[in-house]
């Protein structure tokens, strides 16, 4: 009796060690990075359809033309000429980003992810890390590519595209465009901002 006795004491001392130490190995497994807000990432790049090459004169020239200036592209015109159709653009964005000068993106790769739950830029950019941050020059790169609509990228519903730029003074700030049937309408807001992004949206990231 008191052999049996000491063989499930044994028994149960052995569980009970086994599943401390299983306990401590899974506390100490790396946790995998589970994505709660954003849907799956789909690679887009910007380039412009190839124009027949025209002679340039060097230096100068050819310098200013690989900058993009804020000012001289975002402007209201839904007229069959406009580079782009735009129909409103936000006054807290020709605050921020009007005067903005950047080097020219036209050809980069972005990642396009659909929110999949409403949620603030500032649980968007946590999720992101270090894949935030756009340029207002890739804004307009993809906006080129659906001038009038179409299909793109870019969502051309009632629901917006996000980028997440630096403005004029280097602060951080959310640039959304949304299709308005007449043209993009543009606007901006802080990330300190409680404004909620709707679920289906677009983020553009890095």
């Amino acid at each position: 009796m008191r052999r049996r006795v000491a063989q499930v004491l044994c028994s149960s001392l052995f569980l009970l060690l086994s599943g401390n130490l299983r306990l401590a190995a899974i506390e100490n497994e790396p946790v995998a990075a589970i994505s709660v807000i954003l849907g799956p990432a789909t690679a887009a790049s910007c380039a412009q359809p190839a124009t027949p090459s025209e002679p340039v004169d060097p230096s100068v020239t050819a310098a200013i033309s690989r900058k993009f200036v804020a000012s001289q592209r975002f402007r209201e015109d839904t007229s069959p000429a406009a580079e782009i159709r735009i129909s409103w653009l936000g006054a807290t964005f020709m605050r921020r980003f009007a005067a903005k000068i950047e080097d020219d993106a036209n050809g980069v790769t972005r990642q396009i992810h659909a929110l999949s739950r409403t949620s603030t830029s500032i649980q968007i950019i946590a999720e992101l890390h270090d894949r935030h941050e756009t340029q207002l020059a890739d804004v307009w790169c993809f906006l080129k590519l659906q001038a009038a609509g179409g299909k793109g990228a870019l969502q051309t519903s009632a629901l917006p595209n996000i980028f997440f730029v630096r403005d004029v003074t280097g602060e951080l700030g959310a640039v959304d465009a949304v299709w308005g049937g007449a043209g993009w309408e543009i606007g901006a807001s802080p990330m300190g901002s409680q404004r909620q992004w709707p679920s289906g949206a677009r983020v553009i990231a890095r």
